[in-house]
């Protein structure tokens, strides 16, 4: 779920010159038809929550893993009775060291909805054109399946034995909140599966200057997500005896919702900085000249309590990426109420969805809602799902030091910039089970977000290709 990646990389650096990537990496070990296979297989296998199945698509990618050589005991098809088909699949690679504990590649295989009539070309046709492919999941988040299935496959045909046991878990139900999500599962009840030290999943990656490197674009950032908002939420609402509107009172149901939601719109949470928003905006602001820059460097610079932080949030909240990345967020998204046109009403209510800064609550959230509402004519309760508490990983040298060699290698004179999506990865299960998650540089896309979620969704070859090869490069540095 990149979604909103794009707004924060593309607002951070938007006046640093822009500087070239270089072209995709010559693959030292070829495979790259093999690869395509893959790619196309996955993505054009159907995984939409309405009409397709997430189980297909483990069982085609265990397929794959056998014919290269995983036995059965390896390969851990799952899924439940309720949801058959939104299964998904864990292999495991068995490493050499006993002490070493594993790592965990993690990719969704669901995708969000395409309607053919909308779209230009077949959703779930892989076609490449101009330099892009184009289809449904693309980029969000097949791309990182195929390439994590893709380097387990190369790792055993060449015969390369890793010190650290690799454990991939491809899972359904990251896009939508009511479907089976394969990751809580296997966090809830299969720990043992898939425990590790660290896991590597969706959420980095680089952004151009609007164009795509094929098109004479220039690569502008890679990015590794460290850390993320938790999702939750909650439904307002008011209740009222109701009457005949030719006598209307002012105690009203829809007056009252509608009262507490002003309260709502005017009003910020705290300023908070994590390790991983403190390092981006220091990072990121370097590289800037204009008043956003400085702001930025002052907020990491100085307590959050100094007139100087209070100076740079002021600026830095002119900007919406900047200020969600300063806080939690609560905004109101759906509204209902009413009976009919000529009654008083009885019954309002709103969804308010939330983004929570890493730390806090659904519970601490709930109150505070409740201490701005101020109202006890209001109701407020969180809406099932209840989501897990977000946690931030530590910018473990160890993990973050890999990625930052490769990426001098890869793209020279590229910052990379650590971040914190406000958006939400099926990274939160695992940090919520122990299992620190990073979302890994690699691959690139434009600022516009290349129609993920929406409308012909599509990815730069070179970016598929060069990400494959960094992926491939990093998995192997942490195992050796």
């Amino acid at each position: 779920m990149r979604k909103l990646l794009t707004g924060v990389i593309s607002a951070a650096l938007i006046s640093s010159p822009a500087l070239a990537a270089p072209a995709a990496k010559a693959d030292p070990y070829g495979g790259e038809d093999a690869f395509r296979s893959l790619y196309k297989e996955l993505v054009e296998t159907n995984t939409t929550l309405s009409s397709g199945s997430c189980t297909l698509a483990a069982e085609r990618m265990a397929a794959r893993l056998k014919t290269a050589g995983f036995s059965d005991d390896q390969l851990t098809l799952f899924a439940v009775p309720e949801k058959p088909k939104e299964g998904g699949l864990v292999a495991v690679m068995p490493g050499t060291s006993k002490t070493e504990k594993p790592i965990l590649l993690l990719a969704h295989i669901d995708v969000v909805e395409a309607k053919r009539e909308d779209w230009v070309r077949d959703p779930f046709t892989l076609i490449e054109e101009n330099g892009y492919f184009y289809a449904r999941g693309t980029g969000d988040d097949k791309a990182m399946a195929s390439i994590w299935v893709d380097t387990l496959i190369r790792f055993k045909q060449e015969g390369f034995k890793p010190k650290r046991t690799l454990k991939l878990a491809l899972t359904c139900g990251e896009e939508t909140t009511y479907a089976f999500n394969g990751a809580q599962y296997l966090a809830d009840n299969k720990r043992d599966l898939i425990d590790a030290a660290f896991a590597l999943n969706e959420g980095g990656g680089g952004r151009t200057d609007g164009k795509g490197l094929s098109e004479g674009g220039k690569l502008v950032v890679e990015s590794i997500q460290v850390g993320e908002k938790g999702v939750q939420n909650y439904r307002l609402e008011t209740r009222n005896p109701g009457g005949h509107s030719s006598i209307p009172v002012r105690d009203n149901a829809i007056y009252q919702l509608a009262a507490a939601l002003v309260k709502l719109q005017n009003y910020d949470f705290k300023l908070e900085l994590s390790d991983t928003t403190r390092a981006f905006f220091a990072k990121a602001g370097a590289a800037r000249t204009d008043e956003f820059g400085k702001a930025m460097q002052a907020i990491a610079a100085n307590p959050l309590d100094s007139a100087a932080a209070k100076d740079a949030e002021a600026v830095l909240n002119k900007d919406r990426t900047f200020h969600s990345m300063l806080r939690t967020t609560c905004v109101a998204t759906l509204l209902d109420g009413g009976h009919a046109n000529n009654a008083l009403p009885q019954r309002a209510g709103a969804n308010v969805n939330c983004r929570i800064f890493p730390g806090h609550s659904v519970e601490e959230v709930q109150q505070e809602l409740q201490t701005v509402v101020a109202d006890p004519g209001v109701t407020i309760a969180p809406v099932p799902p209840l989501r897990t508490l977000a946690r931030t990983p530590p910018m473990d040298p160890a993990i973050i030091g890999p990625m930052e060699k490769l990426a001098a290698k890869y793209f020279p004179g590229v910052p990379l910039v650590p971040t914190m999506s406000t958006g939400a990865t099926d990274g939160v299960f695992l940090a919520a089970v122990g299992i620190p998650t990073y979302g890994v540089p690699g691959g690139w896309g434009n600022p516009d977000g290349n129609g993920v979620h929406g409308l012909n969704e599509r990815m730069e070859v070179k970016s598929i290709l060069t990400g494959r090869a960094y992926l491939y490069e990093l998995v192997k540095a942490y195992t050796k």
